[in-house]
């Protein structure tokens, strides 16, 4: 408020003050000096009276913190009014602004995918509702207690109790969900507690490490079979000439299990990168399965009954290439785990939610605890049985990736000692009928 409105206002008072001590100058003068000083006393008393009643208004007005209205006042006090009221509402704007702001922030805060705990000092603040989901803490009930009394982990207690928050730590809950947490100091004791759950990108690492292991043990032995017998027929030239046939022949298989390898995994990276097929290729699925049939029988030789059952007038909208490699796949599986002397049937036919492709074998079987893990790369379930058979351990990964482009499902029913079924079920926008 400009000092020139309050001025003249406390001007006034000081002129009521002078004028009612010259008049009680003048009585006292002309009249007597007793009845001059009461005069002036009384309009003293008067301006007083005036002020304490303006100063109780006030208090009364400032306690029921009414940011509306103001008091009715005169003089100096209304303008004393009017600055206290416009610094009132200047006041609560500002305040409900930080309230917009913080509630804002809290909601912004409370949709993000990373926990967030406010500490103070050891204390919690406020936390999201992520932070409730990755360590386990009532954002309304455990507001204001120690945070090393809810979240127990010895290695989340050293890491907050150490104060070296350069790098983030890991914590490993019982059900197997692996956090990334980071502490994050403010102001004199504050500290925002970060939680970011990496279950997947560590399973992605795992399965990258296995991977590259996988790879590397699965060419190292072909390579090392072929190393041996070059170093073999290096040292042996006037060896005889049935071994050296039989080395080349050994050798040459070894490369060609290296192929199909390497033909598998080029497969694979190719399911895995490029874009899901269109819609506008359709697929004779009745003629893909009869040759599916013939490929069998040639891959048998005659060792197993093969009987095939075809749905004729159903189409598929999607790669041929990939549903042949597919099924493929599922045939020769089913052909290289059944014993001389066992059944492989295929069927295709309409199925409720479209279409499905089923192998059915008599074979070995497969025990349940392998089942889930079936179409994992390099997954066998008897690894030496996988190699004698001429399998590369990538045969369901494909399937798995060529029937997920096409929006399909693999589902796999076993019996240990009976025999196995494989149904790859095709959803209806893929399905032509």
């Amino acid at each position: 408020m400009p000092e020139s409105r309050i001025a003249p206002r406390i001007a006034g008072n000081v002129a009521f003050i002078v004028a009612a001590g010259l008049v009680g100058l003048a009585i006292g003068y002309f009249v007597d000096d007793s009845l001059g000083w009461a005069v002036f006393a009384v309009g003293l008393l008067l301006l007083l009276a005036h002020h304490l009643l303006q100063l109780y208004a006030l208090g009364i007005w400032l306690e029921r913190g009414d940011v509306v209205g103001e008091p009715r006042a005169r003089g100096v006090w209304d303008e004393l009014h009017a600055l206290l009221h416009r610094s009132r509402r200047e006041a609560a704007t500002r305040e409900a602004e930080l309230a917009r702001a913080l509630t804002r922030w809290r909601e912004a805060a409370r949709a993000l995918p990373d926990g967030v705990v406010i500490l103070d000092g050891d204390r919690i603040e406020w936390c999201n509702d992520t932070a409730k989901l990755h360590l386990d803490i009532d954002p309304v009930g455990d507001a204001g207690n120690t945070i090393t009394h809810l979240v127990r982990i010895p290695e989340f207690v050293q890491y907050l109790e150490g104060g070296d928050y350069a790098k983030p730590i890991e914590l490993r809950s019982g059900d197997g969900r692996v956090l990334s947490v980071q502490i994050v100091p403010y102001g004199d004791a504050q500290r925002l507690v970060l939680s970011r759950d990496i279950t997947r990108f560590e399973k992605l690492e795992r399965m990258r490490r296995e991977f590259v292991a996988n790879v590397s043990h699965e060419m190292r032995t072909p390579l090392t079979v072929i190393s041996g017998f070059l170093e073999t027929l290096r040292e042996d030239n006037e060896g005889d000439a049935e071994d050296r046939r039989r080395y080349l022949e050994l050798m040459s298989e070894q490369a060609r299990r290296m192929e199909r390898l390497v033909a598998d995994l080029l497969t694979l990276s190719t399911l895995e990168s490029s874009p899901p097929p269109p819609l506008e290729e359709a697929i004779d699925m009745g003629a893909l399965v009869e040759r599916m049939g013939a490929d069998a029988r040639a891959l048998s030789n005659g060792r197993h009954k093969i009987e095939v059952e075809n749905a004729s007038g159903i189409e598929l909208l999607g790669s041929e290439k990939e549903i042949t490699s597919a099924l493929g796949n599922l045939v020769s599986n089913a052909i290289r785990y059944t014993p001389v002397g066992g059944t492989v049937r295929l069927r295709w036919h309409v199925a409720p939610e479209g279409a499905a492709f089923d192998v059915e074998d008599t074979g070995i079987g497969i025990s349940p605890e392998h089942l889930p893990r079936l179409t994992e790369r390099f997954y066998r379930v008897d690894r030496g049985r996988s190699r004698e058979t001429g399998g590369t351990g990538l045969g369901l990964a494909i399937v798995k990736h060529a029937l997920v482009r096409h929006g399909a499902t693999l589902d796999v029913q076993s019996t240990p000692g009976q025999g196995s079924r494989f149904t790859a079920r095709f959803a209806g926008p893929r399905v032509r009928i």
